[in-house]
């Protein structure tokens, strides 16, 4: 198709990725306060996101594989209006909470079964989006590709947190402005976003199984990274309200400020390290590595704001460089015909690393707090030892793209 330009396309998409870092994050610094006010526990709060990620994990394939069926702006726009619509009745229920019509096993049922309706429909935004920027990039841009969908999704993760400081107005205003914030991207995608011309013609791709050896690697990487990551970012919202010694609105304020300090040095390293040096994939994973072994550890013995704050930023940055590494490794080892599935299966990695981490992390916490954040140090400590093995198996896949080590 001669009227598609790949630089309007991919400026497009960045902009509506924007709005789904928003989406993404702006629960994160809302949720453990608000948990907490309706009479939750922190094992509870933290298995109402590992439902919420089991529930991704199982369906992103399926939307991946969707996309090279139907085509990537189709199921953009059912991850985005289903995100909006999945977050409308997630709210209700949180209201009911608040409100006293709903109590105790009651109101965590509902919350749990709510937001497993809205993962459903929202996870088939980001493998729609992956292969959509793997669609209009070769080679030697799909690490500089990716990294620009990530630092998009960034800049809505500094953004998200600040819709989160709504909190101290009301708890759920946050989360209604971000309702209707998904339901105008989605109408912006709609309008503005073309089909890439390789997905006029759509066939059907055969299933991508986890353990295809080619992304394999990347997929080991990608369950322990996110593993480790689900243990801490969901806890840190306690972390911040139990050492500062504050209460519900404040520490989503407090907490969303450190979230968006993560968020604008994961910026920088994706702006800088991945954008301006030509670094491959699976080296980007091994710097990131040690920073995010330093974070946590940071996290496990810090006693003030400043300190916690340090450690987001540390976090944030390491989080930029292994995120566009993870994903342009695993796209760069399979065939352009199978962008979308393989989009869908490696992007199910982080959800799986989500339900898991976050069990893991809010069963430590009440154990002792400094627990998750110490696991987590020890999970990317054996990772980063583990670089070289995993190096060795990565492939590139050599069909589509001649010339490549």
């Amino acid at each position: 198709m001669s009227s598609f330009s790949p630089v309007y396309a991919r400026r497009t998409l960045l902009v509506s990725l924007v709005s789904v870092g928003m989406g993404f994050t702006v629960l994160f610094p809302v949720l453990a306060p608000l948990g907490r006010e309706i009479g939750l526990s922190e094992f509870q709060i933290t298995s109402i996101i590992a439902a919420s990620s089991l529930t991704v994990f199982l369906i992103s394939p399926i939307w991946g594989r969707m996309s090279d069926l139907w085509g990537r702006k189709r199921v953009m726009l059912i991850g985005l209006f289903g995100f909006s619509a999945g977050t409308a009745l997630f709210n209700s229920v949180l209201y009911a909470g608040l409100s006293g019509a709903l109590l105790g096993w009651g109101l965590f049922a509902a919350l749990v079964v709510s937001r497993m309706l809205h993962a459903a429909v929202m996870s088939a935004s980001m493998p729609a989006a992956n292969a959509y920027m793997a669609d209009i990039t070769d080679v030697s841009t799909r690490a500089k590709g990716m990294g620009a969908a990530g630092a998009a999704n960034n800049l809505g993760s500094i953004m998200g947190p600040a819709v989160a400081a709504l909190a101290v107005f009301s708890l759920l205003l946050p989360l209604w402005t971000m309702a209707l914030v998904a339901f105008l991207n989605g109408l912006f995608v709609w309008k503005f976003l073309p089909e890439p011309p390789r997905h006029q013609e759509r066939v059907k791709m055969p299933r991508m199984k986890y353990t295809d050896h080619r992304i394999l690697p990347f997929m080991i990487v990608g369950v322990l990274m996110f593993s480790g990551m689900g243990m801490v970012q969901q806890t840190m919202g306690f972390r911040f309200q139990d050492v500062l010694q504050i209460g519900a609105g404040e520490t989503a304020k407090v907490f969303g400020i450190a979230m968006m300090l993560a968020a604008v040095s994961s910026l920088v390293a994706q702006g800088i390290i991945v954008q301006r040096l030509n670094i491959t994939p699976f080296n980007l994973l091994k710097l990131a590595m040690p920073l995010l072994i330093v974070a946590f550890s940071i996290m496990a013995v810090a006693d003030s704001r400043l300190w916690l704050s340090v450690a987001m930023m540390f976090q944030g940055f390491g989080m930029g460089l292994a995120g566009p590494g993870f994903m342009a490794g695993a796209s760069l080892a399979v065939s352009a015909k199978e962008q979308g599935a393989v989009a869908g299966v490696a992007g199910a990695s982080g959800p799986l690393g989500f339900t898991i981490g976050p069990l893991v992390g809010g069963a430590l916490y009440q154990l002792d707090p400094a627990l998750p954040y110490a696991c987590a140090a020890g999970v990317y400590a054996l990772l980063w030892v583990s670089m070289r093995w995993l190096g060795r198996r990565t492939t590139v896949h050599v069909e589509d793209h001649q010339g490549d080590g």
